[in-house]
């Protein structure tokens, strides 16, 4: 045995190893777990921390030489990846035992001057922002590369005749380069989508308190541009009691998530042997345990799978928040928002799968060409054509489907046998007609203003 048989990398018919990113997003769930919500969380409370106490400091509402201590003792903290922390008992929260360690080093003159003018309310609201923007600008990344890829892929076969499909079944013919414009069009209007939910990411909710706001002369202002927002939450209320952005931002992906299983059927579909239309390259197909002939194009199964993610993780969310009035509610800030990044996450894995799979799979181009022949797909062509030169549409169509018929009956093809009805039974052409019938091959005009 071969040390690449060993490792997998050989299977007899496949000769290369899966693709780096693809078994990234694949294998590593079996990995054991190395999310770090704690961490996270802590992060991001350090950094409100940051820009809130600049703020304080700034405004005259703290002691500069305090405020410098605890900044010391916050960047400690981080450097040490809040390890006195993680080890203290929380029984009222996080953010409380992370208060209580700084005031246990710091005494409670300075370190208790931390949660001024603020509540673990606004802080919460605050944090959950800034713990989106990462996978957030990750799903638009994921997003902007696939159609990225589409667009490039759906120029290079815009020449490569295939059937479309309706109801399962040859019914014109276009190029596959004009299928994955399609598809584009649909991944470039969730992007547009994912775009307008993320602006209420960019609104600061810190300054509203536990839901009232707060008479310390605070600036929200300030503290939205130390942390990267462009506004402050123009009410105090809606700042700490909404969540909207999480329904948004799910809704959105979960949109996006249906066009992608739809297309990873399609592909599916024209991948499998009995189709023939399609063939993904070696690094995105896996093999067989047992059947050693095996090439299967397993990653469009683990689109599907994730794609609908962030539709349940939307219905979770969204079932979360209603048991919850319109004021501060775990319900809805802790409950309901759980189920926002691993929607996110399992969204942009889809959307990474789809765009390594249309990148590495190619059209098996004289296949597609004789599919669109041989399921006369040019059929709606020769009932335009004989409309154009006077038959009525409903004639030309049911002459059309007789010729279809007659094809089928003799073994001939569309253009032999709308020949043969023109010539010998005159079936097909109205008096004063050229007689004519295009190529069966031809893809028909393209209309106006349509992709490629």
């Amino acid at each position: 045995m071969t040390a690449a048989t060993a490792n997998g990398v050989d299977t007899g018919r496949l000769k290369a190893a899966l693709d780096a990113e693809a078994h990234r997003i694949v294998y590593d769930q079996y990995l054991p777990d190395t999310a770090d919500g704690l961490g996270e969380e802590l992060r991001c409370i350090s950094e409100v921390d940051r820009a809130h106490l600049i703020m304080l400091t700034e405004r005259g509402i703290v002691d500069a030489g305090r405020a410098a201590a605890l900044l010391r003792a916050v960047e400690e903290l981080r450097g040490q990846d809040f390890a006195p922390v993680r080890a203290t008992p929380m029984p009222r929260g996080v953010y409380l035992a992370y208060e209580g360690h700084l005031i246990g080093k710091l005494g409670d003159e300075t370190g208790g001057i931390l949660h001024t003018g603020r509540s673990r309310n606004d802080l919460n609201a605050t944090t959950t922002r800034l713990r989106t923007r990462g996978p957030y600008l990750a799903l638009l990344d994921a997003v902007d590369r696939l159609a990225g890829v589409l667009l490039a892929k759906a120029e290079e076969y815009r020449d490569v005749v295939m059937p479309a499909y309706t109801h399962g079944q040859p019914a014109v013919p276009i190029s596959y380069g004009h299928y994955l414009a399609g598809v584009a069009g649909a991944v470039l209007r969730a992007y547009e989508a994912l775009l307008d939910a993320g602006r209420q990411l960019d609104v600061n909710p810190l300054g509203a308190g536990a839901i009232g706001g707060t008479s310390v002369p605070i600036d929200p202002r300030r503290t939205a541009e130390l942390l990267g927002f462009s506004s402050a939450a123009p009410n105090s209320v809606d700042a700490v009691a909404s969540r909207d952005f999480v329904l948004d931002l799910l809704s959105a992906s979960a949109v996006l998530g249906v066009s992608l299983a739809r297309a990873g059927r399609d592909l599916s579909t024209w991948t499998s042997e009995e189709f023939g239309l399609l063939r993904v390259g070696d690094t995105l197909v896996g093999s067989s345990s047992m059947m050693p002939q095996k090439r299967n194009p397993f990653l469009l199964e683990h689109i599907q799978g994730r794609s609908t993610a962030s539709l349940g993780a939307f219905v979770g969310a969204a079932s979360a928040m209603t048991t919850g009035g319109y004021t501060n509610a775990i319900a809805v800030g802790t409950e309901a928002v759980r189920h926002l990044w691993p929607g996110l996450s399992s969204t942009t894995d889809a959307v990474t799968l789809l765009s390594l799979v249309v990148a590495g799979t190619e059209p098996e181009r004289e296949r597609m060409t004789d599919r669109a022949v041989d399921g006369f797909t040019s059929a709606t062509y020769l009932a335009e054509r004989l409309v154009l030169d006077g038959t009525p549409f409903r004639a030309a169509h049911h002459l059309v489907g007789e010729t279809v018929l007659g094809a089928l009956e003799s073994g001939r093809s569309l253009v032999d046998a709308a020949h043969f009805a023109a010539v010998d039974d005159g079936g097909l052409a109205p008096t004063g007609s050229s007689r004519h019938a295009p190529t069966a091959a031809a893809p028909a005009p393209r209309p106006t203003g349509s992709a490629p």
